[in-house]
């Protein structure tokens, strides 16, 4: 039987927090020597109060300070926890050699930030663009009993080790892409899904694999809104 480290499947889970909340602003975990992962907090959360949580990954040969000027502003004006890990090789182990490091420094970085406010299970996304999006595809799937949305940019791939939970997918794509082209990626990967049952927003919009601002805005309101302003129950309940 495979590891279920190996695919991708975290051992974080939902937990009260045991410690005091960081301040509003930036912070570098202290978690690693190199590449550390940043959260952002914004200002007039509530540390005892459920507050979503979005974890962005960078793209290959990326890291949080490419990255963080993507979200950062959508998560201040929304109040939502930005975290921001960075893979300990250029990009993440999963494009390389499949998971190992940057799944378990991912995990350390959730539970630090889970120690110290109190997040809502209902609203926990994966992110990315580029390696990233293929990340944040690839491992929330494994993870969908946690993770409640993905948010794919540009992903080039998809690797579905294991499958867990029924998250919400969000996946955009420009039709110009000249990395990863829509016809085997964003258009391929959106089938894939739907056919298997998977609740799929897909946008194609007129543009080169580089993040649109007016797409990331789009997304942001997806994460936040949906299903819930459908009137629907989240299958993702508070723990």
């Amino acid at each position: 039987m495979l590891d279920p480290s190996l695919a991708g499947r975290l051992t974080f889970r939902h937990q009260m927090p045991s410690r005091p909340p960081l301040p509003p602003g930036r912070h570098d975990l202290g978690l690693f020597e190199t590449r550390d992962a940043v959260l952002i907090v914004p200002e007039g959360i509530d540390a005892a109060q459920p507050v979503p949580l979005m974890v962005l990954f960078h793209g290959g040969g990326g890291g949080a300070e490419k990255i963080l000027p993507v979200m950062r502003g959508h998560a201040e004006a929304n109040r939502f926890l930005l975290l921001v890990p960075q893979s300990l090789m250029p990009t993440w182990d999963i494009v390389i050699a499949g998971n190992g490091p940057d799944r378990e420094r991912l995990d350390m970085a959730l539970a630090e930030v889970a120690s110290r406010f109190t997040l809502d299970a209902a609203r926990f996304a994966f992110a990315g663009h580029s390696d990233g999006g293929s990340y944040s595809l690839s491992n929330g799937l494994c993870n969908g009993d946690i993770v409640t949305h993905i948010l794919a940019f540009s992903a080039g791939f998809m690797t579905a080790l294991h499958q867990e939970g029924a998250p919400y997918i969000f996946i955009a794509h420009g039709s110009k892409d000249e990395q990863t082209p829509v016809e085997t990626a964003g258009r391929a990967h959106a089938a894939r899904l739907k056919q298997a049952g998977y609740d799929v927003t897909y946008i194609e919009y007129d543009g080169p694999h580089k993040s649109q601002p007016h797409i990331v805005e789009v997304a942001v309101r997806y994460f936040l809104n949906y299903p819930f302003a459908k009137g629907k129950t989240s299958p993702h309940p508070p723990a």
